[in-house]
């Protein structure tokens, strides 16, 4: 006689636990810059993950650096570094990592003083962006102690040489630091980029997040996408990365031109970017502070 089977309520509940749990069905996330506001206007870094929109935080900008300057973090609103008030940041940079968000430091940014000169200039470059941000040892990090995950190539200015020097560099160090190093960038939509178009072709970059805004012919339109579609074409099959993100304004105000409603971003936008499988990385979106305003990432998660 077969012996009756029973069923354990154990399996039943885990299953029923399981179907209780968030997901994400996209496997995109949301990057969002921070730096360049106020406490006011966009909170602290804590605050910004703790708001659960995000997964990566680039901290812009250094904004000087390279041909003999001394290098100088601007944080706007947020603390003065020549007295080093920035250094607080650093409890809001590891509470980031603990909740599994990716940290960078942004170098460059759309105003600054910033140039490599040399090969040698691009190599010390990076040693000083080990030593007081990454992975290595100064006695002055602007940022305090904790050590950020990678660095963030927003050239938007100042030659576009020896940042081919500076991300390998930056990659040889990293591959001793006992913790990965990401090489991220934030080029123009117009292909190539004309600042880092060299840097990008070493294909040691993890994430690019390309800036469809403030550049018409590659920007999203509703009623006329092709010129967005063709950029994201080009450059995911032109430029070895890891990851691709669609770089937004998060409100009308954060820029010239190139917001695309929500709306638009839902019915249109992402549907096409997801396709991409492997190559999607998710949007961009400058900056924390408009994206607080108009609430924009909160509207379009769901579908990233």
């Amino acid at each position: 006689m077969a012996r009756k089977l029973s069923c354990s309520p154990l399996p039943i509940l885990t299953i029923l636990l399981l179907l209780l749990l968030p997901f994400e069905s996209n496997g995109g996330g949301i990057a969002v810059y921070w730096g360049q506001g106020n406490r006011a206007s966009e909170g602290t870094l804590t605050d910004t993950c703790n708001s659960g929109l995000y997964k990566y935080v680039n901290i812009g900008f250094l904004s000087t650096f390279g041909n003999g300057q001394v290098p100088q973090i601007n944080l706007a609103g947020h603390c003065n570094p020549s007295a080093g008030e920035c250094k607080r940041v650093s409890t809001g940079i590891q509470n980031c990592q603990n909740k599994g968000i990716k940290v960078m430091l942004s170098i460059g940014g759309g105003a600054g003083s910033y140039t490599l000169s040399s090969q040698d200039d691009a190599r010390s470059v990076a040693e000083y962006l080990w030593n007081n941000f990454l992975g290595g040892h100064s006695s002055n990090r602007p940022l305090g102690d904790a050590v950020l995950d990678g660095i963030d190539f927003d050239i938007e200015g100042g030659g576009s040489q020896y940042y081919t020097d500076l991300a390998g560099r930056l990659y040889e160090l990293g591959l001793g630091g006992g913790k990965k190093l990401y090489l991220t960038a934030a080029p123009q939509c117009p292909f190539p980029d004309h600042w880092t178009n060299a840097a990008l072709g070493t294909g040691l970059f993890d994430f690019v997040w390309i800036q469809f805004y403030n550049n018409p012919a590659c920007e999203f339109s509703s009623g006329n996408p092709d010129g967005f579609k063709n950029s994201w074409n080009k450059w995911t099959s032109s430029i070895r990365a890891k990851k691709f993100f669609v770089g937004l304004p998060a409100s009308q105000a954060a820029a010239g031109n190139g917001y695309v409603p929500s709306y638009d971003m839902n019915s249109q936008l992402l549907p096409f970017v997801r396709r991409y499988g492997d190559n999607y990385g998710g949007v961009m979106l400058w900056d924390r502070g408009n994206d607080i305003k108009s609430g924009f990432s909160s509207k379009i998660i769901g579908n990233v």
